[in-house]
Parts: C-alpha cells; sequence; structure tokens
C-alpha cells in the first residue's frame, strides 16, 4: 500500500502547494486593498474547483468500469498518455511561469474586484481548477497502476494535508522554505514518476489492440526476480518498473526521460541568477526587504466598501513591510531570487497579520478640486422617496450552487454515458418455445430475462450460430423460474439454444445485431467428443507410467528386504518422482491414492499412526533411521498397492472434463503442499516433487494443446514462458542428485519460486473454463 502511495503524496503535495500559494496571493492581495468582505468570493471560487476535480474523477472512474477489459486497457492508456502530457507541462510551467505569477495574479484580482463578484469568484476558480483536475487525473492513472485505490488515496490526502498546512505556515509567516529548490527537486523526481506512468500506459495501449508488439519483451525477469518481493513491490508501486517489459514499454521510458530531463535540468541552468545582474540592479533585491521608515506614518486601512483605484495593489505590493524588515517568509533562491514572487510572498505574513493596506495615492497632498467637496452631493431630494435597495441572495446560495452543478454533471455523464442493460426483453426457454420473444436488440451492454416455460430444467446459450461459440450462459433454469442474462453485443449474428434435462439441444431462429463496437469475447464450446482424443493420449501416459512405477517400487521393495537402505533412498526418490508427474489421474484412482501416497496429517496417531501408508510412510521410516525389518510390511504394501491401480486403472472411469481442470489444479498443490515443505518426512525433496508436477502439467498442456490453440492463441505462448522460468528456477536448486530442502532456500529464492508459480496458476486459469464441456455444443 505505502509504495503505491508515494507517487500520490508527491503529486498532491506539489499541486496542493501550488494551489496554496495561488490562494495565498489572492487573499494577500485582497487584504491588502482592503477588501476583506470579498474572501468569501475567493473560497467560493476554490470551492467549486475542488467540486470539479471530485466529479471529473468520479466520471473517469464510473465510464471506466463500464468498458469492456479490452476497452478499459485502450481507456487507462490512453488517459495515462495524457496524464504525463499534463504533469510535464506542469512542470515547465511552474518553472518558466514562477517570476511573473505573483504579478499576473494581483492583476487579475485587481480588475476583478471593480467587475463584481462573479468574476472574482471566477478569478479563483480558473487558478485553482487547473491543478485540481491534474490532481485527480494524475491520481486515477496512478491508482489503476497500482490495482488499487487506498494507498493512492491515503497519499494523496497526506500530500495534501501537507501542502495545506505548509501555505497556512507561509502565510502565517512561521516557515521558511525555499520554494525554488523544491519545486525544482519535486520537478525532476515527478519527470522519473511520469516515465514509468507513460511505460504502463503504453503496456495498457498493447493490451488494448491499439499498439502492437504485446509480445516483443525488451527485458523478462520474472525468472530471477520475485515479482511479490518487497524491492519489486517498491519499484512497481513508485516508478512502475515491472520485471517483464515490452521494447515499446522500455524505449518510451528511456526516451522520455532522456529528453524530458534533459531539457528540464537544461533550463534550470539557464535560468540561474546572474550575479553582474545583480550588481547593476541592486534596487530589485532591496524592494523583497526593504525596511520601513522608523518616522513613516501609519497606513489608513481602505474602507471595505470603497472601490479600489486601478494599480492600487500593486502599488500597494510596492509597499514596505511595517515590521521594521523581518525576513521573508519564503526562503527565495536561485532564479527567483528578484522574481514578483518572491516579493509578494515575502509580504504574504505581514499583510495577514496587519489586514490594512494604503490607500491609492496615500501620503499625497489633495488637489484644490478634490479637497473642496460638492455641496450636493450626498444631499437628499425633498420630493423624493428613499430608494429600496436590491434583495440580497442568501449568502449560502453561491457556495452550494458550485458543488451542485459540477456534481449533477457528473452525474448526468456517468448516467447518460454508461450502457444500462435493456431489461426488455423476456425470452423463453424450453423444447418447443426456446428464443420466443427474442428480438434483435441494439449494440451494447443487455440483460436478457430468460424464463423457463417448459417442464424440465433447462440450460440456455447465447451463441454464436455460425460457430456455435458461445456469449453467455444460464445453467440449471428450473420450470417456472426466470433469471437474468447479461451480455455485451455487437454487430453480428445471435441466436439462443436450450438444452432440456434428458432431451435434445434446440435453437432458436437466429437474429441479426447492426453496429460496432466490442462485444463479449465469445468461447467455442468444447464437447466431450472434442476432449476424446486428448483423454485417450493422456490414459496411454498414465499407463505406461504406472508400468514403470509398478517395476520401480518392486525394486524398492527388493532393497529394503536385502537391507540396502542407502540404496533404498535413492530408489525411493525415482519411484516417487514417477508418480508425482502422473498428477492429472488423481481424481480417477480412488482409494488407491491414500494408499500409495497418504500423509500423516488428519490422523490420529501422526506419523505412528498404523494407517499412515505409501511412499510418504516409506521416506519417513528411510530418513528417521528405522530399520529394514520396521519398514518391511510399509514398503510391501506400497508396492502391492500400486500393482493393484495398475490392474484396476483401465476400468475407471476418468472424466473428460477432469483434464482441464488437472492442468491447474497440480500446481495447486505443489504451491500448498511441495513449495511449503509440508509434505517432507525427512527427505528434503519436495523441489524434486515440484519438478515432477511440472512435468505432468507440461504433458496435459500438450495433449489439450490443439483445442487451446484455435479458442485462445495468446494463451499458450504465455503459460510457456511461465513454466521455461520455473523450470529454471528448479534447475538452479538441482546439484548432481541432490536437491535444495525447502527449510533451506534463502528468502530470494523462495520468494522467487512462489511468485513464478502463482503467476503461472494465474495464466492457467482460462483453461478450465475455455475447455468446459458445455452442452450447447
Amino acid at each position: 500500500m505505502w509504495d503505491d502511495a508515494f507517487p500520490s503524496f508527491l503529486i498532491g503535495l506539489r499541486e496542493g502547494l501550488e494551489a496554496g500559494l495561488i490562494v495565498s496571493i489572492l487573499v494577500a492581495t485582497l487584504v491588502r486593498a482592503g477588501a476583506r468582505s470579498r474572501l468569501p468570493q475567493v473560497w467560493t471560487g476554490v470551492l467549486a474547483a475542488i467540486a470539479l476535480a471530485m466529479s471529473f474523477g468520479a466520471v473517469l472512474t464510473f465510464t471506466a468500469a463500464s468498458l469492456s477489459a479490452t476497452a478499459q486497457e485502450a481507456f487507462g492508456g490512453t488517459l495515462s498518455v495524457i496524464a504525463v502530457a499534463f504533469v510535464t507541462a506542469m512542470v515547465f510551467w511552474m518553472r518558466r511561469s514562477a517570476r511573473s505569477l505573483s504579478g499576473e495574479i494581483k492583476e487579475k484580482v485587481t480588475g476583478a474586484l471593480a467587475m463584481g463578484s462573479g468574476v472574482l469568484i471566477l478569478t479563483s476558480f480558473l487558478a485553482v481548477g487547473r491543478e485540481g483536475l491534474e490532481t485527480a487525473l494524475f491520481l486515477w492513472t496512478t491508482a489503476r497502476a497500482a490495482g488499487e485505490s487506498a494507498g493512492p488515496l491515503t497519499g494523496a490526502g497526506i500530500g495534501l494535508v501537507l501542502a495545506a498546512g505548509l501555505c497556512w505556515g507561509l502565510y502565517r509567516r512561521v516557515l521558511k522554505i525555499n520554494l525554488s529548490r523544491f519545486f525544482t527537486y519535486t520537478g525532476a523526481v515527478l519527470i522519473v514518476i511520469a516515465a514509468g506512468v507513460l511505460g504502463y500506459g503504453l503496456r495498457d495501449l498493447q493490451e488494448g489492440g491499439v499498439l502492437p508488439g504485446t509480445t516483443a519483451y525488451a527485458l523478462d525477469l520474472s525468472g530471477s526476480v520475485d515479482a511479490g518481493s518487497w524491492y519489486s513491490t517498491l519499484l512497481q508501486g513508485v516508478l512502475n518498473i515491472t520485471p517483464t517489459m515490452t521494447w515499446l514499454q522500455v524505449t518510451g521510458y528511456l526516451g522520455y526521460l532522456a529528453v524530458v530531463m534533459t531539457l528540464f535540468v537544461r533550463g534550470v541552468r539557464t535560468s540561474a541568477p546572474n550575479p553582474a545582474a545583480e550588481r547593476t540592479e541592486p534596487r530589485a533585491v532591496a524592494a523583497v526587504s526593504r525596511p520601513e521608515p522608523a518616522d513613516a506614518e501609519p497606513r489608513t486601512p481602505m474602507p471595505a466598501a470603497a472601490e479600489p483605484q486601478p494599480g492600487s495593489a500593486d502599488r500597494a505590493a510596492e509597499q514596505p513591510a511595517s515590521d521594521g524588515g523581518t525576513e521573508s517568509s519564503t526562503e527565495v533562491s536561485g532564479p527567483w531570487a528578484e522574481s514578483d514572487l518572491a516579493a509578494d510572498r515575502t509580504d504574504l505574513g505581514s499583510e495577514a497579520a496587519e489586514g490594512t493596506a494604503s490607500p491609492p495615492g496615500a501620503g499625497a497632498e489633495p488637489s484644490a478640486e478634490e479637497a473642496a467637496p460638492d455641496p450636493a452631493v450626498g444631499r437628499p431630494d425633498p420630493g423624493s422617496k428613499p430608494a429600496r435597495g436590491p434583495r440580497r441572495r442568501p449568502a449560502w446560495v453561491v457556495p452550494v450552487a458550485v458543488v451542485a452543478v459540477p456534481a449533477v454533471v457528473a452525474g448526468l455523464v456517468v448516467a447518460l454515458g454508461r450502457p444500462k442493460p435493456a431489461g426488455g426483453q423476456t425470452v423463453a426457454v424450453s423444447e418447443t418455445e426456446c428464443g420466443k420473444g427474442f428480438s434483435a436488440p441494439e449494440a451494447g451492454r443487455q440483460t436478457f430475462q430468460m424464463r423457463n416455460t417448459g417442464s424440465k430444467t433447462s440450460e440456455v446459450y447465447l451463441i454464436d450460430p455460425s460457430s456455435n461459440a458461445v456469449y453467455g450462459e444460464v445453467e440449471g433454469l428450473a420450470p417456472g423460474t426466470t433469471r437474468d442474462l447479461v451480455a455485451t453485443v455487437s454487430g453480428g449474428t445471435y441466436a439462443w439454444r436450450c438444452v432440456p434435462s434428458g432431451g435434445k439441444a434446440v435453437t432458436s431462429k437466429s437474429v441479426t445485431v447492426s453496429g460496432s463496437g466490442s462485444g463479449a469475447k465469445a468461447v467455442v464450446p468444447v464437447s466431450e467428443n472434442d476432449l476424446a482424443e486428448p483423454l485417450k493420449q493422456y490414459k496411454v501416459y498414465v499407463e505406461q507410467g504406472l508400468a514403470t512405477l509398478v517395476t520401480q517400487t518392486r525394486t524398492l521393495e527388493a532393497d529394503i528386504e536385502g537391507n540396502h537402505l542407502a540404496k533404498a533412498r535413492t530408489d525411493w526418490l525415482t519411484a516417487h518422482l514417477t508418480y508425482a508427474s502422473l498428477g492429472a489421474a488423481y481424481g480417477t484412482f480412488e482409494d488407491f491414492d491414500q494408499k500409495i501416497n497418504g500423509r500423516a496429517d488428519g490422523l490420529a496417531g501422526g506419523v505412528a499412526d498404523p494407517d499412515f501408508a505409501g511412499f510418504h510412510r516409506v521416506e519417513y521410516g528411510l530418513w528417521h533411521a528405522q530399520t529394514a525389518g520396521q519398514l518391511k510390511a510399509p514398503v510391501q504394501a506400497l508396492a502391492d498397492a500400486v500393482a493393484g491401480l495398475q490392474k484396476a486403472f483401465p476400468a475407471q472411469d476418468f472424466d473428460p472434463g477432469d483434464l482441464p481442470l488437472r492442468a491447474h489444479e497440480i500446481l495447486e498443490n505443489t504451491l500448498q503442499f511441495e513449495l511449503t515443505a509440508d509434505t517432507d518426512e525427512g527427505s528434503g525433496t519436495n523441489l524434486a516433487t515440484a519438478n515432477a508436477n511440472l512435468a505432468g502439467t507440461r504433458e496435459l498442456l500438450t495433449v489439450l494443446r490443439p483445442l487451446l490453440t484455435t479458442r485462445a492463441p495468446a494463451l499458450l505462448p504465455t503459460v510457456d514462458a511461465d513454466i521455461a522460468r520455473l523450470q529454471k528456477l528448479l534447475d538452479a536448486e538441482h546439484q548432481g542428485a541432490g536437491w535444495t530442502p525447502v527449510e533451506k532456500l534463502d528468502a530470494t529464492a523462495r520468494q522467487q519460486l512462489n511468485g513464478v508459480t502463482g503467476q503461472l496458476l494465474e495464466d492457467l486459469s482460462p483453461v478450465p473454463d475455455l475447455l468446459e464441456i458445455r452442452k450447447s455444443a
């Protein structure tokens, strides 16, 4: 969480400080102009900017959530690239515009004072709104890259709170910050973070099908770097550097970093202060902290109702502080030493403390015309009635409106832009009325109400009639019941296929949907007949393995009978690995598996329990100094169980649907039992067993490859790469005839094995669904 929080913390701190400094200048300018009554208008504009930023974030979140997986990748990648562009522009803009920022804001506020409250609200809204939108966009992209929102939101919240505290300290003159160095250093760090966001965005665009090169990897360190380790997590969370990156990611990352960082550093150097200029223009520097003469006349507050004269704020800004030359509240150096920003922020604290300002022309003698008042001015007309002032609106109306309007607009955008299920179609499911009520829907996300009007429990599928590919399904729909089927449809042909229990499949008439866009990805169904040939091939593999296993266990039995316990340890491992490589057949071995490979877990007597049998019972005896006499009965029972399995296997019922399931479940057991050493009874050979499990998984995928290639062509290359990485890690722990015990693995090696195995399991997880036997076939 905290590694994902740092980038958001930095962007919250920097953007928050920029927005806070702008607000501080606005407030100080109003205070200096004697217009404290106009401060609520500034805060109203700030509130409107915050509401806009939050509404923008909500639109991004809820709009993206309604897209398909591929569209989400493309949408997220595009916004990541836009966020990088905004952050880059922000970094360079702050460096370039710092000198004139204060003067520009004061000039706008001076004009707004003369034009009315609406203009002042708009001024503060525009000044802060840009920072808020940038923050919302960058926060959304970092949260998406992290895969969770708690860390990024926490980091951004801490950064914003800290920025608010810093701005308050600067305004009250209790802090000194070298703003030049702050924005320079944070700008450099943000450029590095933005390079990672760009790389992540390019990867999203590749996975979304917008850019090519999805499988063109420039580096693949997943075999040597554990993706779940603390250092890998830190690099991914902060810099978006992953163990596996494509050529486009690496090129974009390094290219952006080289070009942008070079321009940024060059700009910092060229904007360094010129000593010669400082010597020839001493007044500019002196104006920052010039003390006020002791005999200066006291300032007179400007009446709040008085209209400020043009340039009054600027002239007031040139007045020296009244604190006898106290140093600036922000320590300014480098290119900002003579800037308007430095001068203005020097006076922020003093203006807040004084709350007064010299009126326009203070200290000058009034002219005769100005000194002579017009006697007619202010004299009431004897015949006129007092004019009634305009009715004032309640003070809460504008603040509530500026918050409500962005929220309402965001709600409308989400509500209107988000595809909604169309629940208007009720489709009949039965042997005689399959698909009744189905008409061509509009393209997009649709909800169909499937009602079983027949007398049998049925399954119903939304299919492509030309290929039988399935877009959605409802299983076990009981008579008289209704259930929703949600599917995203695009241009194409659709039909319903109803399969009553014990009956024949019935297909409805097809309808054609017009339109474009990305719909749900259809799955070509698999029938028992499709799995017949892979099952036949795998049965042959198991039968050959069992024949070998019978010979190996008889050899092990002979070793123990002859008291050759050292040889028995070697032959035990050979036989055990043969059995471990037959993992896909575990589900069909019935009671034989407990007799051949049972564990002591759950037995009342543990390893001494009479029911503890099989390879692990013999392992315990061989590695715990039991005699040949003590091992004779267990090893004989093991050999007899293997021989019994070989005889019974041809007649056992092997469910074809087990093949796709075992492709995932073998390595699930490996991760649970072998890589934790849970099944180790003294031999320390769990990694050898894991290697045998991997061989069984590879054999399974070999017989299933033809079916997977046509249904998920991109899956197998990814799985093959995962298997190669895991094999490499296991080989590294195999020295001659020995294997490193799991307990003796160093933390890094163990994390790598767990991480790569977990990734392989994740990549294998679609296999059972892709090859599920569906009656629609």
